[in-house]
């Protein structure tokens, strides 16, 4: 069966664009088709200047909006990287196999470390390396398929890279796992910076929508979006990059095709509100059940927990030949360490 490996990383409110470009797929195909993990990457939250409270509460409500989005724990694995110790240990291992070149040239490092430069801060380690931390996220789990966004294939592509490179060296170990990516609503954009992600990181924002904001502030949100000069409708992300983020969020939202749905609109205020409409409509199932998680923490809790136990159970046979295939002696359990045949023992004071 193939396997499937994904996460959230803690830094924000999930938004929109998380849902449209990656949990909704979650949900309603992935795992029902595959052996699927669905992953809190905590500790990629940690690679840039935090507030550790926030931290563990985004870390608790990105749970809690990946089951009410529709993850269901009997179908899939959700649990929180901090709890499966396998992640850390498989990362040292492709430290070492990984190049400080690669790591330089990863464009998320390049652009976070200039705005942390330009900030006057100083640019963590973790920054540089957590795309091998990346990579041990997924071949830890011998996954097949990564859904990700455009911006996050190239570290797929490192992983790729690492996986073939660790193989050849020390022979097969990892599956190498290929990038996926849904066809429309991969890639929605900032309503008031159409050429930018609408990305969680930000606190606030009026071109971002996120999950857990009231109808009203998604419609004012959405009714305030930047379009462009003209007053056609017409589907063109190059050229008109506002009403095609417009177009493509609708299309999304309700199953159409971005360009089709263009000809149906004469005015950029009519896609406004049937795209507000529709992404209130959208939102609302996920809301309700947020709510009712909410009231259950127990449950949550319980479901990462075993999450974290059956993901341990999974990686840990492959961390382990990892570690064989490198070269690391492997640890002897208490008997075995005093009782084998070729047990020694330094008596020497």
């Amino acid at each position: 069966m193939t396997r499937v490996f994904s996460g959230v990383k803690p830094t924000g409110h999930l938004t929109l664009g998380n849902y449209l470009g990656a949990m909704r797929r979650w949900a309603a195909v992935d795992q029902h088709r595959a052996d699927s993990l669905f992953c809190i990457v905590d500790l990629h939250a940690l690679t840039v200047d935090h507030d550790p409270a926030r931290v563990r509460r985004l870390s608790r409500q990105a749970a809690t909006l990946l089951l009410a989005s529709g993850l269901d724990p009997e179908l899939c694995t959700v649990f929180v990287q901090s709890h499966v110790d396998e992640h850390t240990r498989l990362s040292y291992v492709l430290e070492c196999v990984a190049s400080d070149g690669e790591m330089r040239r990863m464009i998320q490092y390049r652009e976070k470390a200039a705005r942390e430069r330009a900030r006057g801060g100083s640019v963590r380690l973790s920054l540089l390396t957590y795309p091998v931390l990346m990579a041990a996220d997924i071949l830890a789990y011998g996954a097949d398929e990564v859904p990700v966004g455009d911006d996050q294939t190239q570290h797929v592509e490192l992983t790729r890279d690492l996986a073939v490179r660790f193989n050849q060296r020390y022979g097969h170990t990892f599956v190498v796992p290929r990038a996926t990516r849904p066809a429309v609503g991969a890639r929605v954009m900032n309503l008031q910076e159409p050429t930018s992600k609408m990305g969680k990181s930000e606190d606030v924002g009026p071109g971002i929508v996120y999950l857990l904001d009231e109808p009203d502030v998604v419609r004012k949100k959405v009714m305030r979006a930047v379009t462009d000069s003209g007053q056609d409708v017409v589907y063109d992300p190059e050229e008109r990059p506002g009403v095609a983020n417009l177009l493509e969020i609708l299309a999304a939202c309700t199953g159409g095709d971005p360009a089709e749905l263009s000809g149906a609109y004469e005015s950029y205020g009519d896609v406004k509100r049937d795209t507000a409409e529709a992404v209130v409509e959208l939102l609302k199932p996920v809301r309700e059940r947020h709510r009712e998680l909410c009231a259950d923490p127990v449950f949550v809790e319980g479901v990462l927990r075993d999450g974290a136990e059956r993901a341990r159970a999974m990686a840990r046979p492959t961390v382990d030949a990892a570690y064989r295939a490198i070269g690391l002696l492997p640890a002897a359990s208490g008997a075995e360490a005093v009782s084998g045949p070729e047990a020694v023992v330094n008596t020497a004071r």
